[in-house]
């Protein structure tokens, strides 16, 4: 039976650096559904990386730990961290 007692959390991530034309959003949205979030993450103007993610708590701490990473053309100088609020999305996708 799926343990249901764990409350959902919500973070937003602003990652910095080499993140645009690296694979970077195709890698975190594998991540992110290996980890079994929802959410999405979408390049920004200025050359960030925004994500949404929504899922227990232990699997964000996985996330982010993963996204100072990121995949392996990329170089990432720093992830920014929010609280957000959970949403109800189905899964975990690129935003245009």
């Amino acid at each position: 039976m799926e343990d249901t007692t764990e409350e959902k959390s919500a973070r937003n991530y602003l990652v910095s650096g080499r993140v645009q034309g690296v694979c970077y959003r195709m890698a975190t949205v594998e991540q992110a559904r290996r980890l079994g979030l929802t959410g999405w993450v979408r390049n920004l103007a200025d050359g960030r990386v925004e994500v949404y993610a929504c899922g227990s708590r232990a699997a964000l701490d996985t996330l982010q730990a993963w996204l100072h990473q990121g995949p392996p053309m990329a170089r990432v100088d720093s992830v920014g961290v929010s609280d957000s609020k959970p949403d109800k999305l189905q899964e975990f996708s690129i935003r245009h």
